[in-house]
């Protein structure tokens, strides 16, 4: 298991090292192969009983960041075309840290700033993306990066069906959780109920922290998948690699077991087969959907399902039955009851995994409520509004631009798209390799369509 704290450690040694000689295209393996086994590593390195280390390690991501942005910031020339996402984005980073700086809720100024840290960081991520020259950025290379990730969390996962063991369970996941965020293990198996579903079945993290976040960075390698190998003409022309990526996406999603990134993932093949013009997908999907539904009452009419845990979870998923969709619905009613009861907000760690881990969690289960119970309808609004805008911008630039930037394009498009359920059942922001990735490409993204923006101003305003 000494693997993942050596792989992290080797991963910000190279990056540093590579730093200083003015090569950032290293941050990218860095933010994909040292952020994607994070947990791990930790968990791992506090096992082997280098507890008093796990701080300075767990540092490295933000000081990259840090550093990133400052070496983006210094060395920017020209002038800054502020976009409405960048200006959606500083308002909610302001609105957060006057929440931090706000005696609210019974939490002390530090609580704050650690929930500050965790609901606004990924501005900070943002703005190193926004600030790098695009025409600086091997797109191909970061993406195949990206691919070569899936191909080995689907290696990983498979081993984990085949011989039915978390890998979880050999790093001290349980020990390091209790340890740092005072969660204690829970479910059958020793970790948490993230691990398992409502029938008993267990659900894989492979490298990643836990099912969740699997599932969340399959969704993300899907779209780059997508993207890589589709042409100028709108065709998927994947080669073998291509094939085999696409087979361990598939093997993830499956192992991963998260209904809502299940769903997602045809959500997301979906939604290419609509921005690609391919009418014989989303017919297929129709299809399936028929199918599926069909096969469903089929279940429902002869009453099969009682004897079934598999149908027994999906039909409970239906109906809201099952434990987990009941946690979903409470956790929902209290986080909607404290927005309007409290439409300024509570105050920063009410809500979410950092409220939770300090006993004081109100709602949850949802990104969008979430930040709503801490900073109010206002928040919620700009997290909201930056959240459609992607959507609507990258699906209007995707028609206009070639090349890589034709490729990011549709990479924002599908990842926005496909995180839409997601983030309506679990807080993903609190992923770091979820988190860091999302944000770090928007703000590519931004950077790169801000001065066509500009030229191209009234046609795009028209398109809003």
């Amino acid at each position: 298991m000494f693997i993942f704290p050596l792989v992290y450690i080797v991963a910000f040694l190279v990056t540093i090292r590579n730093f200083w000689k003015g090569k950032m295209q290293t941050f990218f393996v860095f933010l994909i192969f040292g952020l994607s086994i994070y947990m791990n590593a930790m968990s791992v390195t506090f096992k082997m009983g280098f507890a008093d280390e796990i701080p300075l390690l767990q540092s490295f991501k933000e000081v990259f960041v840090l550093l990133f942005l400052g070496w983006n910031i210094y060395h920017f020339e020209g002038k800054l075309k502020i976009d409405f996402i960048d200006k959606a984005i500083i308002a909610y980073f302001l609105l957060t840290l006057l929440y931090a700086l706000l005696p609210l809720a019974g939490m002390s100024f530090t609580e704050r700033l650690v929930s500050f840290k965790s609901t606004s960081f990924f501005v900070l991520v943002y703005f190193a993306g926004r600030l790098y020259p695009f025409d600086k950025i091997e797109m191909k290379r970061f993406f195949l990066y990206i691919l070569v990730l899936a191909v080995i969390a689907g290696a990983v996962v498979l081993i984990e069906a085949i011989t039915y063991q978390h890998l979880q369970t050999l790093t001290g996941y349980a020990d390091y959780n209790f340890y740092y965020f005072n969660f204690e293990p829970s479910g059958h198996f020793g970790l948490s109920w993230t691990f398992e579903s409502a029938g008993g079945f267990k659900r894989f993290g492979s490298i990643f922290a836990n099912p969740l976040e699997h599932a969340a960075a399959t969704l993300i390698a899907l779209s780059v998948l997508a993207a890589f190998y589709t042409s100028e003409d709108y065709h998927f022309k994947p080669d073998t690699f291509g094939m085999f990526a696409l087979f361990a996406t598939l093997v993830s999603i499956t192992f991963a077991f998260s209904r809502s990134s299940l769903v997602s993932y045809f959500l997301l093949i979906y939604a290419y087969g609509w921005i690609t013009k391919k009418k014989y997908i989303n017919k297929t999907i129709h299809f399936l959907v028929i199918v599926g539904l069909s096969y469903f009452l089929y279940i429902l009419i002869k009453g099969l399902y009682e004897n079934n845990g598999l149908l027994e979870v999906i039909v409970n998923t239906f109906n809201f039955t099952d434990p987990s969709s009941i946690g979903h619905v409470v956790e929902w009613m209290q986080g909607l009851t404290a927005i309007y009861q409290h439409p300024l907000g509570l105050g920063l760690g009410t809500s979410g995994r950092i409220g939770g881990s300090l006993g004081e969690n109100v709602g949850g289960e949802n990104q969008f409520i979430i930040i709503g119970v801490q900073v109010g309808i206002i928040g919620l609004m700009l997290y909201f509004g930056i959240f459609i805008q992607l959507i609507k911008k990258s699906k209007y630039w995707y028609y206009r631009l070639s090349g890589k930037e034709k490729m990011l394009c549709l990479v924002i498009f599908l990842m926005k798209i496909a995180f839409i359920i997601p983030m309506l059942t679990s807080e993903v922001d609190t992923s770091s390799y979820i988190s860091y990735m999302t944000w770090f490409l928007t703000g590519i993204f931004i950077n790169m369509i801000a001065n066509k923006e500009t030229i191209y101003g009234s046609e795009v305003s028209n398109s809003h």
